[in-house]
C-alpha cells in the first residue's frame, strides 16, 4: 500500500485539484501555535519544503509570536476564508482552537492535525505526529546511559506546558523508563517549568537550587535544554541534563557534553504534512486517515556532528530527511489508528 506517490512524479498531478476552481493555484495554510520558538519554525520550514516538492500550490504559514490560543484561533478563522484547499494546524491550546478546526471540517476544508493530536470533537481524521510516550522513554535512556549502573538518587522532571497531552506523555515516558531501568532512583515532578524562555530559566534555577543533590534534570520542551545546559555550565555541576528539540544552543550543549536530546523531528513532521496537504490540494488525491507516525531521533555525542551538519540550513535539513519522508509516505506500517495515539 502506498499512501501517496512521492517525488518528481508527484509534480505532474491533475491541476483540477480542490483549489483550482477559482482559476489560480490552490491555496493552503499551516497555522502554528507560535512562530517564536525554533521547533515551531522548523515545523513551518518543513511544511514549506513539502509544499515545494509538489509545486503549483500557494501556502501561507502563520502563527502568533508567542503561544496565544486566542490569537491562534483568530488566525485559524482567517485562514478558513482564504485557504479553502486545506489547513494544517499545530496547537498547544486545543481547548481554544478545536472549535474552529471543527468549523473548518464542517465547511469541507481538508484539515490535518500536526504534532498535537486532534480532539475527537473536531472531526479531523489525519494526525501527523510522534509517539511522545516513547520519545520520553528514549530521552530517559540517553540520560541513563551517562549514569553509573544501578545508581540511586533524585531525578527531577520538568514539564514546560502541563496539560498539553504530548508533553504529559513525554513526562510519563521519562518517569516509567527510570522506574524500570533504575528502580533505586527517586523521581520528583513533573514540575511546571514554563514555556517562555526567561520564565523557564528562572524555574530551572529554582529547581536546581532546591535539589542540589539530584543526579539528573530532564525537561519536556526545547527551552529546558539550553537553559539546563547554561545552569550546569555556570555552576560547574556534574548532574546530567536532557531535553527535546534541535535548537542551535542545545546542539552546542550536546557537542560540549552538557546535554542529551531527543528530537521529535519537527522539520520532517512538517514536510510530511505539507506534502500531503499540497498533493491533495493540487490533484484531489485523498488524504490518508489515521495517525501517520513520525519517529524521533536521539541526539548524543555519537551523532551530534552529523545532526549539526544536517541542521546547518533549511536545504541541508530537507536533503537530510528526504529518504525518511519518502519512506513514511510509501510504507503503510507508519499509518496507525487515531485511537492508538500516545
Amino acid at each position: 500500500m502506498v499512501l501517496m506517490a512521492f517525488g518528481s512524479a508527484a509534480c505532474g498531478g491533475d491541476s483540477e485539484g480542490t483549489g483550482a476552481s477559482g482559476g489560480g493555484p490552490p491555496k493552503i495554510a499551516f497555522v502554528l501555535a507560535t512562530t517564536g520558538l525554533s521547533f515551531a519554525a522548523a515545523m513551518g520550514d518543513g511544511f514549506r519544503a513539502g509544499v515545494d516538492r509538489v509545486g503549483g500550490v500557494t501556502a501561507d504559514i502563520t502563527g502568533p509570536a508567542i503561544v496565544d490560543g486566542a490569537k491562534q484561533l483568530q488566525l485559524l478563522q482567517e485562514a478558513q476564508k482564504t485557504a479553502k484547499s486545506g489547513i494544517s494546524v499545530f496547537t498547544l491550546t486545543p481547548d481554544v482552537v478545536s472549535p474552529a478546526m471543527a468549523e473548518a471540517v464542517k465547511a469541507e476544508i481538508p484539515v490535518i492535525a500536526v504534532d498535537n493530536p486532534p480532539m475527537s470533537t473536531t472531526g479531523v481524521k489525519l494526525f501527523v505526529g510522534n509517539d511522545n510516550y516513547e520519545l520520553g522513554r528514549s530521552l530517559a535512556r540517553e540520560v541513563i546511559a551517562k549514569l553509573p549502573a544501578g545508581t540511586a538518587g533524585k531525578v527531577v522532571i520538568g514539564n514546560n506546558a502541563p496539560g498539553v497531552k504530548v508533553l504529559d506523555r513525554r513526562a510519563k515516558g521519562i518517569r516509567d523508563e527510570f522506574k524500570e531501568k533504575l528502580p533505586g532512583v527517586r523521581i520528583l515532578g513533573p514540575f511546571d517549568t514554563k514555556q517562555e524562555p526567561a520564565a523557564n530559566l528562572a524555574a530551572w534555577k529554582t529547581l536546581t537550587s532546591a535539589n542540589k543533590d539530584a543526579i539528573a534534570f530532564l525537561g519536556t520542551g526545547d527551552a529546558d535544554g539550553w537553559n539546563l545546559a547554561a545552569i550546569r555550565r555556570e555552576r560547574k555541576a556534574t548532574w546530567q541534563a536532557g531535553a527535546f528539540d534541535l535548537d542551535p544552543k542545545s546542539l552546542d550543549a550536546v557537542k560540549a557534553g552538557e546535554l542529551v536530546l531527543a528530537s521529535p523531528e519537527h522539520f520532517l513532521k512538517g514536510e510530511v504534512a505539507g506534502y500531503l496537504q499540497a498533493k491533495h490540494a493540487k490533484s484531489g488525491e485523498p488524504l490518508p486517515e489515521g495517525w501517520l507516525y513520525i519517529p524521533g531521533l536521539p541526539v548524543n555525542s555519537a551523532n551530534i556532528d552529523q545532526v549539526i551538519a544536517r541542521q546547518a540550513s533549511k536545504e541541508a535539513t530537507a536533503q537530510g530527511v528526504a529518504a525518511q519522508v519518502e519512506k513514511i509516505l510509501s510504507d503503510a506500517t507508519y499509518l496507525r489508528k487515531l485511537s492508538e495515539v500516545s
